[in-house]
């Protein structure tokens, strides 16, 4: 409480000393004013944490005070004390937008329970504030891990529609990315302090979709016990993020269509109408122009949804992030299981960028983690990844050499022969003599093959 500062505003010196030294001896930085002209030259000039003013000032009065601050920086408190006490003047002071309001003469225990409450207020609003800020940075565009140019057409279409109102369908394969990119939508936009509610339409079974998006009524059906307050009604103002939306059955997709088109909904077991704001994004990892052809899917509800359709690429087609996402999971690991890891040799990031993926970024995640776990290292090598990737780069090495194109036998073999020496050549910085012991033959023949090949 060192660094708490209260403004004590009083025109009576005989009050107004006996609880500034009171508060001093607290540990509370304690300035003082005896009118209203003071006391706001004094809040402009200085950090406040608390205003604690008397109702009747010479000039003005505490509500004038109260009135200024709040104009200034609504979010620091103001106590107002009052010798002329009632509960209409209590009343009073509460709507003005004080904190609280204390009668004369002052009890200093009660003072000091107000102070301790306002402080503990300001901590977590401060607290809550900076955990804001974070989540904020964690979801914004700049985090996400990208360098490759399909990606960032992803982010650039992203990006252009964050600021809008436009219902967003993300479509891509399960573990790319996609409620990674639909927060960074939601807190790059004019609606970050509102709630960004998720609803995974994958893991809710077919009977709970209504009550789970829009709510119910207490004894709507059996077990509901209670009123209950659906996904909608908690996402207003806010942004509903839909994933796996082709998991909706068509039942309830046509009262989706309708709360989305009209902005309304109403609760299960509820005859009353509720105008709500929210935000649309979902997502898929279902091709649902196929399942419109199916009937498994309403096309006008496509249409609502596909205003801006974002198409994530699997990460086998964009080699380009592997690399740098792999640094970030081997940091981000390492530092939560307080491991000294710091790299990746060059062996186990050549077989991992040769790997396709089919669980994408979530599945990198899972290899990188339980390298970061198992390795006796300070870096990840070829021994700490799983079998199924080293096998996997064994038989697709296997395959590209079966699957050369047949020809002269002689010929294939000097082609072989002659990449391999250029291969050796310039790891060994055109070393000769190692570039002999790389390939396990003499100098001699080295240089016969050199002049045989014409290589330089």
């Amino acid at each position: 409480m060192k660094n708490y500062t209260i403004l004590l505003v009083d025109d009576e010196i005989s009050q107004r000393e006996p609880i500034k030294g009171f508060l001093q001896k607290k540990g509370y930085n304690v300035l003082d004013a005896g009118n209203y002209i003071d006391a706001i030259s004094l809040f402009k000039k200085n950090e406040i944490d608390l205003v604690i003013t008397d109702y009747r000032l010479t000039d003005k009065t505490g509500f004038d005070v109260l009135e200024e601050v709040k104009k200034q920086n609504p979010k620091i408190p103001v106590v107002i004390m009052t010798a002329y006490g009632s509960i209409e003047d209590a009343v009073k002071i509460m709507k003005s937008g004080a904190y609280d309001y204390l009668q004369k003469p002052i009890e200093l225990s009660e003072l000091q329970h107000i102070i301790e409450k306002c402080y503990e207020r300001s901590y977590l609003i401060s607290e809550n504030l900076l955990l804001k800020q974070q989540l904020e940075n964690q979801h914004k565009f700049s985090s996400i891990i990208s360098q490759s140019d399909e990606m960032e057409a992803v982010l650039n279409i992203a990006g252009r529609v964050a600021s809008s109102k436009a219902s967003v369908l993300i479509c891509g394969e399960s573990g790319t990315g996609k409620e990674l990119i639909a927060k960074a939508i939601h807190y790059s936009s004019p609606r970050k302090d509102k709630p960004f509610v998720v609803v995974n339409c994958a893991a809710m079974p077919e009977t709970l979709f209504e009550s789970e998006l829009f709510g119910h009524e207490k004894g709507a059906f059996t077990g509901a016990e209670k009123m209950r307050i659906g996904k909608f009604e908690q996402a207003d103002s806010g942004t509903l993020f839909i994933d796996e939306v082709g998991d909706i059955p068509m039942l309830i997709q046509v009262k989706l269509l309708r709360a989305i088109q009209f902005s309304e909904i109403q609760r299960v077991g509820s005859n009353k109408t509720m105008e709500l704001d929210v935000r649309i994004i979902a997502a898929t990892n279902r091709n649902l122009n196929e399942m419109i052809k199916n009937n498994e899917f309403r096309e006008d509800l496509f249409y609502r949804l596909n205003v801006v359709a974002i198409q994530i690429p699997p990460l086998r087609m964009r080699k380009l992030d592997v690399q740098p996402l792999i640094e970030h999971f081997i940091e981000k690991y390492a530092k939560l299981n307080q491991k000294d890891v710091i790299s990746i040799t060059k062996e186990a990031l050549n077989i991992l960028t040769k790997y396709d993926f089919p669980g994408n970024i979530r599945e990198l995640e899972n290899i990188i983690q339980r390298a970061v776990v198992l390795t006796r290292n300070n870096y990840i090598s070829v021994e700490d990844l799983p079998n199924i990737i080293k096998n996997n780069s064994f038989n697709k090495s296997k395959k590209d050499l079966l699957d050369l194109q047949l020809g002269d036998l002689n010929l294939k073999v000097e082609e072989l022969e002659k990449t391999l020496i250029e291969k050796a050549l310039n790891k060994a910085n055109h070393n000769q003599v190692k570039a002999a012991e790389l390939l396990n033959i003499s100098e001699r023949t080295l240089r016969y093959k050199i002049s045989k090949y014409g290589l330089k």
